[in-house]
């Protein structure tokens, strides 16, 4: 008896299913087998319809069905890019950065910001250069006079500059770079819009960055980049907290990022910001990968 764990129940998951290929022979001489992967659209009449991510729905026969189980939503394509190239999208938000590729490292400096996403070596993977961890000590001596790593959690890197003696640069938690769908959140944040209207929003473009104002209480900052919109610096004035003015400035950059193009949204976070990750998790961001800021000791 054939056993599997396909069924009606399937119907509308995500599928893969080993058949018999009838009349065709396999490698040792016995039936030939195949394995197909899709969508089930229907089960019953003795078959089941299972739709492939190319090509025409496949019809195939119960009695034809070897082994098969449910398996998990593909992702999406935003969620397929590494956190090197998603790093290397978020560089846009900093029109002003000169940036040195080192290898697969980043190499990156800002005159007009302290920030560490604008004054760091980007080392999310081997930079496949040799020397690489003294370039890096020269390149922000000339510089900042204080090197920075920017590295995922316990990975080579990581350890390469801790071999040295490196450190976390600060007691923040690390950092959380989360994506989400522009349309999703777009549809979203305009239910949690405040109850008043917000101050007169202002745009001050420049290129394919943009500063969102409402009058001196709350501003952010967006870039478009690659069919993406990032955004940073989102900051509401301490007397007009908890106003709903942090959601108004989320609101007017995922429409500005929609107006130029965008569908997929991206922003960074410390892990501890447990308000703000609230509010990002209202409006579908999920973390695409975590990283932390090593230094010196």
């Amino acid at each position: 008896m054939t056993k599997h764990m396909l069924g009606p129940h399937v119907v509308g998951q995500r599928v893969v299913v080993r058949r018999v290929l009838r009349g065709e022979t396999g490698p040792s001489g016995g039936p030939a087998l195949t394995d197909l992967l899709g969508n089930c659209l229907a089960w019953g009449d003795g078959g089941c319809v299972v739709q492939p991510e190319t090509g025409p729905a496949v019809t195939i026969a119960l009695a034809d069905i070897v082994s098969g189980k449910p398996v998990p939503p593909r992702p999406s394509p935003r969620h397929r890019v590494t956190p090197l190239d998603a790093q290397r999208r978020a560089l846009a938000l900093w029109p002003d950065l000169a940036t040195e590729p080192l290898g697969d490292w980043t190499l990156r400096h800002s005159p007009t910001s302290t920030a560490r996403r604008a004054n760091s070596v980007l080392a999310v993977g081997p930079s496949g250069v040799d020397g690489d961890y003294h370039r890096v000590v020269d390149f922000y001596a000339t510089r900042t006079g204080r090197p920075i790593a920017a590295v995922l959690p316990d990975s080579a890197e990581d350890a390469l500059f801790r071999s040295h003696g490196w450190v976390l640069e600060s007691h923040d938690a690390d950092t959380l770079f989360q994506i989400a769908s522009v349309a999703q959140a777009a549809r979203v944040v305009s239910r949690l819009a405040p109850p008043a209207p917000p101050p007169p929003v202002t745009y001050d473009e420049a290129g394919d960055v943009v500063t969102v104002r409402l009058g001196d209480r709350a501003s952010g900052v967006a870039a478009y980049g690659e069919d993406w919109v990032g955004f940073r610096s989102i900051e509401v004035a301490p007397a007009h907290r908890r106003q709903g003015l942090g959601v108004a400035v989320m609101a007017a950059l995922l429409e500005w990022g929609a107006e130029q193009g965008a569908s997929t949204a991206y922003l960074q976070v410390l892990g501890d910001n447990v308000a703000a990750l609230g509010l990002y998790e209202r409006l579908g961001f999920v973390t695409h990968h975590a990283y932390r800021y090593l230094t010196p000791a």
